[in-house]
């Protein structure tokens, strides 16, 4: 004989409390977003979020995950919000989150179906991987390095005078770049491969915070191949990585291709590097390949 089906849970007074604090939170958040003068931004890193999370406020769980789920995109959604310019950090870390979140749901469930509460002590331990870089916990290979090789239909030598000439602002070509709006140069100043010349990327001020720049300088020349150092660093990105040096190289393949190398070496600035190692490593090898496109090398 089949069990009745379980009536649907309903919205009860907490649910409406807690989307009416979610909304005061947002609305507070919004007037001081628009006072700051970030009109612009306010509408999609404030009110939807706010909006969204005051929705899923008023939707009762019907299982453990179902409810886990709820608080979890509520928490992540309120934290975007408080953060703004850090929204992007939240977008990366969210994965993470419910990994972690949706893990530990499980196993208690399964702990508690098993008879043994003692076994929940072990819930803590699901926590180690992400003490890392805390305080306690060491960093873990925190000096990472990318590389991107192109082949263009360019001779050496006309590749040598594009490179000399120095980069120029150009639109974004990577997806990942543009679906999570990772800022980018926005304005280029410098040219030049000799020893001491220096390269100058600004960026504007966004949803993301106010801009700065970073400052590239010639460090050593030897044939086809250019070292950089970083002399100086204010930009937004310093925030979830720091430049350490960069090599720029290329090679006659025949008459009319030349293959051009940069590699960059960067230290990551979020842990754990098991999660956002990887992460930082896709999204600055894409990073390279834009510096490739203001070279004018395609």
């Amino acid at each position: 004989m089949n069990e009745p089906d379980r009536p649907p849970p309903r919205r009860t007074a907490a649910n409406w409390v807690l989307a009416g604090l979610i909304s005061a939170f947002g609305m507070v958040v919004f007037v001081a977003t628009v006072h700051d003068g970030r009109a612009d931004s306010a509408l999609l890193f404030v009110l939807l979020p706010t909006a969204l999370a005051a929705a899923l406020a008023l939707l009762p769980g019907r299982t453990a995950h179902g409810r886990v789920f709820v608080v979890t995109t509520v928490a992540l959604l309120l934290a975007a919000v408080a953060l703004h310019e850090g929204a992007v950090c939240v977008i990366l870390a969210a994965p993470l989150v419910y990994a972690v979140s949706h893990g530990t749901t499980a196993l208690i469930r399964a702990l508690r179906d098993a008879s043994r509460s003692y076994a929940v002590l072990a819930v803590p331990l699901l926590l180690l991987p992400g003490l890392e870089g805390s305080g306690p916990a060491p960093r873990l290979a925190p000096d990472q390095s990318v590389e991107v090789v192109r082949v263009v239909a360019l001779p050496a030598d006309q590749v040598a005078a594009r490179l000399a000439a120095g980069p120029r602002p150009v639109p974004v070509r990577s997806v990942p770049l543009r679906l999570l709006g990772v800022p980018t140069p926005g304005q280029v100043s410098g040219d030049g491969l000799d020893s001491g010349d220096r390269w100058m990327f600004g960026y504007h001020g966004s949803a993301h915070g106010p801009g700065g720049h970073l400052l590239a300088e010639v460090e050593t020349v030897g044939g086809q191949r250019v070292g950089f150092r970083f002399v100086e660093d204010s930009s937004i990105t310093a925030r979830w990585f720091r430049w350490r040096h960069a090599t720029l190289s290329w090679r006659a393949v025949d008459e009319g291709h030349t293959e051009v190398r940069i590699r960059v070496d960067y230290t990551r600035g979020l842990d754990p590097s098991w999660y956002f190692g990887p992460i930082q490593q896709v999204l600055l090898g894409a990073g390279t390949g834009h510096l490739l496109d203001m070279m004018a090398l395609r």
